[in-house]
């Protein structure tokens, strides 16, 4: 099975690429950066291209019979996946796996949120067998942070306390080559969740017992976030997340059981937990020191 991934250098993008090599497919890779190829595992083929030139739309889908899809957060995410889906179409592709994001319908206005109801719109109605994966926010975001948590002992990512269902982008990549690999995904909207809610504070706690020293939780105050996240990243994107995280304080962002409950069915096991992660990143840490 020949299957193309448009972003798969990223986080969650090359986890799935590898995922999809172990269940021994023709994996290629879509990206702008021809140094980014030169990263990719033995067994990925890069493609170098430009979701969003006609004329990579039309050549890149050719002769694919699956496609995995993610759209990195940008203010061009809805384009890029209508592009896409539209090529796909015209190619024939006979199955498509997208990565969108958990209780869409519950946070339209969040930017990175809503542009991605139109293209989980679109794939429904292009006429390919498809299958939607909504993930929370992932517990390898936590990587960013590095150096807050290593060097300052805060753990910076205003969460709030009503808590957050993250999940494990390992988990999301192994949906993804199973929703790849068999016809009983199709038409499936699945939510990937982690097995428990996190607050803030309890994520501090977490890390705190894995590094085995105080990690203390940076708190709400997201106009002291804004102020810090502008230092290194773009405006448009603070504006975005920050909405994002208001919503997480005021409402929380939780799976349910559920949701639980069919992704250890599909998945086989568990989903991963946090302090499982957090343990095992901060020996990574240590090593790497």
């Amino acid at each position: 099975m020949k299957v193309l991934v448009i972003g798969g250098t990223g986080t969650v993008g090359s986890q799935t690429v590898k995922e999809l090599l172990q269940k021994n497919m023709e994996v290629h890779v879509l990206t702008r950066d021809p140094e980014k190829a030169k990263s990719l595992p033995e067994g990925a083929k890069a493609v170098i291209g430009n979701i969003l030139d006609p004329e990579t739309v039309k050549s890149i889908f050719k002769g694919m019979d699956g496609v995995f899809m993610l759209n990195p957060v940008s203010t061009e995410e809805t384009t890029e996946g209508l592009f896409a889906i539209n090529g796909a179409r015209m190619a024939g592709v006979k199955r498509f796996v997208y990565m969108s994001v958990q209780d869409i319908e519950k946070a339209v206005h969040l930017p990175h949120f809503g542009s991605k109801l139109s293209i989980e719109t679109a794939l429904k109605d292009s006429g390919i067998p498809y299958t939607i994966l909504r993930p929370n926010n992932f517990y390898q975001n936590d990587y960013w942070f590095k150096d807050a948590i290593l060097q300052y002992g805060v753990y910076p990512q205003p969460l709030g306390n009503k808590g957050t269902s993250r999940v494990d982008v390992r988990d999301i990549a192994e949906l993804a080559a199973i929703a790849m690999t068999s016809d009983e995904h199709e038409g499936k909207t699945y939510n990937l969740v982690g097995p428990e809610p996190l607050t803030g504070p309890g994520t501090a706690e977490l890390w705190s017992k894995a590094l085995g020293k105080k990690v203390s939780y940076g708190g709400d105050d997201l106009e002291a976030w804004e102020q810090q996240s502008l230092q290194y990243l773009p405006a448009w994107m603070v504006f975005d997340f920050k909405l994002m995280y208001d919503h997480f304080q005021r409402n929380g962002f939780y799976g349910t059981q559920e949701d639980v409950n069919r992704l250890t069915e599909v998945l086989g096991h568990a989903p991963r937990r946090f302090e499982d992660f957090a343990k095992e990143t901060a020996e990574q840490w240590s090593v790497l020191a």
